[in-house]
């Protein structure tokens, strides 16, 4: 049994925080992987299926953030796991955002979420930190994470969030350091196959009109109706 935590803060306001880009993750891999629904368990939201060779239990605590170790700590034992069994998804102020990096232990840099986690099952569990970038200033920080990603976020969220769900099973097989060249490939290859058009169809930019209506609009759309896949909302 491996253990996937997505960190965040329960409640329709937090919904598309920063702060929540770790409950997006397992929101995603629920829904690309068909997961059950979700139900309460251990002071959380869980639910469980495979990714690939490895049963998978999904857990989202409803504790707020500085309590999450709380909830973790009673699935950790009710399963009698091991660290190297816990995978946490977290939000990630020292990585640009877009950029996703895996280890093993280390600081909890200021993280709430890590901290209590740290503090009730140990330290050496796995991270998959996603970045969202810094504002700048350390007095900053609590507003920016506790903020709704901007507009301009959903061009890279959107397919981050995709490529983390889909390279998931990796992460449960062990293979990090494939899961994270694989996430970063399907991030590029996106990108690359959006900006294709502009490049081959120049003569499109002669009815910026129509460009600035049609291209917003089809992106806008995809991402809600992913967001509504994966949130269920």
């Amino acid at each position: 049994m491996k253990l996937f935590v997505g960190l965040g803060n329960p409640g329709a306001q937090y919904a598309f925080n920063r702060h929540n880009v770790g409950f997006m993750a397992t929101d995603a891999i629920a829904g690309a992987h068909d997961f059950p629904a979700w139900r309460k368990r251990f002071s959380s939201l869980t639910t469980e299926g495979r990714l690939g060779r490895e049963q998978v239990l999904l857990l989202k605590p409803q504790t707020y953030m500085n309590e999450s170790g709380r909830a973790v700590g009673e699935a950790f034992r009710f399963y009698k796991l091991d660290l190297d069994d816990v995978i946490v998804f977290h939000d990630e102020i020292d990585l640009a955002p877009g950029k996703v990096r895996v280890k093993t232990g280390g600081g909890v840099t200021g993280h709430n979420g890590l901290k209590s986690l740290s503090a009730h099952i140990g330290n050496d569990y796995a991270r998959v930190r996603i970045g969202i970038g810094h504002p700048g200033q350390k007095d900053l920080v609590s507003g920016y994470v506790l903020h709704d990603f901007a507009k301009t976020d959903y061009q890279w969220l959107e397919p981050l969030i995709g490529a983390i769900a889909a390279e998931a099973p990796h992460l449960a097989d062990g293979a990090y350091d494939k899961f994270q060249s694989l996430v970063a490939h399907r991030v590029q290859t996106q990108e690359a196959e959006e900006q294709a058009p502009r490049t081959k169809t120049p003569a499109k930019r002669k009815t910026p009109r129509a460009e600035k209506k049609s291209e917003p609009a089809a992106a806008q759309g995809t991402l809600a109706e992913r967001l509504r896949r994966w949130f269920g909302a």
